[in-house]
């Protein structure tokens, strides 16, 4: 098996490209990607260059949904008549559908094929009952403390066991010091021995204390670290997207993000060799023992950067939520420790700064998880009741296509209600997507 190292070189950089899209090779059931140009019929250039009107690529907008009705259970006998989908308030035509159920993929109406100039030639027969479900682990071991390197491998597999059935098509992509890769593959062999290699390489609530080297916006390691584990996640996701008409999983393994923990902490720190306020007496009353370097707090997060780091956090989770949003691809996100209430004994951090380094990190998993239509398993014990609902989600649904007929180029994020035409039932879809930048072009 080839070995993954997420760094900054650019030989690595063009290698992890290639693991992507080795991962992709085999399974693309249609060329089209998920937001592909519809050709334009021929006409007059000229008049076409006359217009003041912007044009933008029409775009075959695919996605999930679930229909259950009272009792909980999954409708499967909807055709193209019972949907009903508008974007931004607008009623769309629904171009595609396909329903997977129980894991089988049966197409049941297909979007018409681009206008093209010269012979025509007849429509290739789709391909029924084929296999659907495509899963990805991500393990991000850049935030997974080495010591909890055995549980992490543990959860994995049993997350595996419960989601991962027979004709599942399964990969597997890891950074850190022991990054590797598995192609996608039938054999949950290949994924457990992959599994075996992980080693987590993610700091303590101590190693962020103690050993993170200052920067005029806080750790910039802990930035790198997190910029890496979004740039190896958008690259899966932009190679999936040329994969259509299928539930695309993405099973995210992490501890969670924060830019700037402990930023008190770290002050106190750094301050404490020279002069230790935290005896002394403050009044109240004229200021006396007032130091505005150390007493203020607003003053000490600003300085450490944190609101800047939170707004750079919701910045790339965003970018991230909406590039998996175009290629319909759902996170589903899970912190492996389980259910924490306290800091371990060894660990020699206030216990209110510890609960907001908890809050933050696991607010990031959870919003990547929302923000997608998936599930966050963070701070449960409660397992396999989430697995089964996990496996029930990406086992039966629907995928809706329509072809958008708001040709705005500057209107790029749409929001979109779906229904359908049944008494006592339950919908569950993507309410909104974004086009990418480049994805917009104007005359």
């Amino acid at each position: 098996m080839r070995q993954l190292r997420v760094i900054l070189s650019k030989s690595r950089q063009s290698w992890l490209c290639a693991c992507v899209v080795a991962l992709g090779v085999g399974i693309v059931a249609n060329p089209r990607a998920q937001t592909t140009p519809q050709q334009r019929p021929p006409g007059d250039d000229n008049a076409a260059n006359q217009s003041a009107t912007f044009r933008v690529g029409v775009t075959l907008v695919r996605t999930d949904v679930i229909v259950r009705d009272e009792n909980g259970m999954f409708v499967p006998d909807l055709t193209p008549d019972d949907f009903r989908i508008e974007e931004d308030g607008v009623p769309q035509e629904i171009a595609s559908l396909v329903l997977v159920h129980g894991g089988r993929v049966f197409t049941q109406l297909t979007p018409p094929a681009p206008v093209q100039e010269g012979i025509v030639l007849p429509t290739r027969r789709v391909e029924n009952d084929t296999a659907g479900r495509i899963i990805i682990f991500f393990i991000d071991a850049l935030h997974l403390q080495p010591e909890i390197t055995p549980k992490v491998r543990h959860f994995i597999k049993k997350v595996a066991d419960v989601l991962v059935h027979e004709g599942d098509l399964v990969g597997l992509i890891s950074n850190g010091t022991s990054s590797n890769a598995v192609d996608f593959t039938y054999d949950r062999a290949a994924l457990y021995s992959a599994v075996d290699h992980i080693i987590g390489s993610g700091f303590t609530p101590r190693d962020l204390i103690t050993a993170m080297q200052e920067g005029p916006n806080g750790p910039a390691e802990l930035r790198w670290r997190a910029h890496r584990a979004f740039w190896t996640v958008n690259l899966l996701i932009e190679n999936l997207e040329s994969i259509v008409d299928r539930r695309k999983v993405l099973i995210y393994i992490s501890t969670g993000y924060d830019l700037n923990p402990f930023a008190l902490q770290r002050l106190n720190r750094d301050n404490a060799p020279s002069r230790d306020l935290r005896d002394r007496p403050i009044d109240l009353a004229d200021g006396a023992g007032f130091d505005p370097e150390v007493n203020d707090v607003f003053g000490k997060v600003e300085r450490q950067g944190a609101v800047f780091a939170d707004g750079e956090l919701i910045a790339e989770l965003t970018e991230l939520t909406q590039a998996a949003n175009r290629a319909n691809t759902t996170f589903y996100t899970m912190d492996p420790r389980g259910l924490i209430s306290s800091p371990d004994l060894d660990y020699d951090v206030p216990f209110e700064a510890w609960r907001e380094y908890m809050s933050t990190t696991r607010s990031s998993l959870r919003s990547l998880a929302e923000l997608t239509g998936g599930i966050s398993i963070v701070n449960t014990n409660n397992l396999n009741a989430l697995l089964r609902k996990i496996d029930a989600e990406t086992s039966d649904y629907y995928v809706v296509g329509f072809y958008t007929n708001n040709p705005d180029p500057t209107h790029r994020t749409r929001q979109l209600a779906v229904s359908v035409n049944r008494d006592a039932v339950t919908v569950q879809s993507r309410t909104s997507y974004t086009f990418s930048r480049t994805a917009v072009q104007t005359p």
